[in-house]
């Protein structure tokens, strides 16, 4: 059964890349099989959940057996492409956008900050970690340089949709929004919304009612 055969809900599509990084902690302790209930366990998702995700994929594993962690994480490798580098650009570059390039993704070294923009003349020039922040006003320029793949938005929400616009026209296919706007791009663009406000909110409504 392949992506192409069957629609894969996006809750599972976003889980995958959890289950990715379990598993490659597993295989770098030497573990060679996992059950589903010690996926649960570890990941705090249900076993019956992990089962169904697994299930759109074909047989991931076998019963009375488990999963063979190896071949899991060749799996999510290919599935996540994570043999491939993807360039990030931050657009942005306030308290929240300098702490995301001082991070970096430093727990995969799939994915990588490869530039920084910004409008302010305080920052244009400035060197954070090993990335010099550039003049937006040569965004289309170093993307098409560089290969970037994905940008992250955290910039006011008054200009989040113009630079949006400048985004989608340059040719990149995902963003994730910082910002409280929810943004209206092209068929074919993928956005994904992180709004602090909110998820703080949903968890102090799950601690009181859970």
């Amino acid at each position: 059964m392949s992506k192409d055969e069957i629609k894969i809900p996006k809750a599972t599509l976003k889980r995958l890349p959890l289950y990715y990084r379990f598993v490659n902690t597993l295989y770098n302790s030497n573990v060679e099989r996992v059950s589903s209930k010690e996926l649960s366990e570890g990941l705090q998702i249900d076993s019956a959940t992990i089962r169904r995700d697994f299930s759109y994929f074909g047989e991931l594993g076998k019963k009375g057996y488990g999963y063979n962690v190896n071949f899991l994480l060749n799996f999510f490798k290919t599935t996540l492409q994570q043999d491939m580098i993807t360039k990030v650009a931050i657009i942005g570059v306030g308290n929240l956008g300098t702490a995301l390039v001082n991070y970096n993704f430093s727990i995969n070294d799939r994915m990588k900050i490869t530039a920084a923009f910004d409008t302010s003349s305080s920052s244009i020039g400035k060197t954070i970690g090993k990335i010099t922040v550039e003049d937006m006003k040569d965004f289309e320029k170093i993307v098409e340089e560089t290969g970037i793949q994905v940008v992250i938005l955290t910039v006011p929400g008054a200009v989040a949709q113009d630079v949006a616009n400048r985004v989608t026209k340059a040719e990149i296919k995902g963003i994730l929004n910082f910002t409280p706007e929810r943004l209206t791009v092209p068929n074919g663009v993928h956005v994904h919304h992180i709004d602090l406000g909110v998820e703080l909110q949903s968890l102090i409504f799950f601690m009181k009612n859970h």
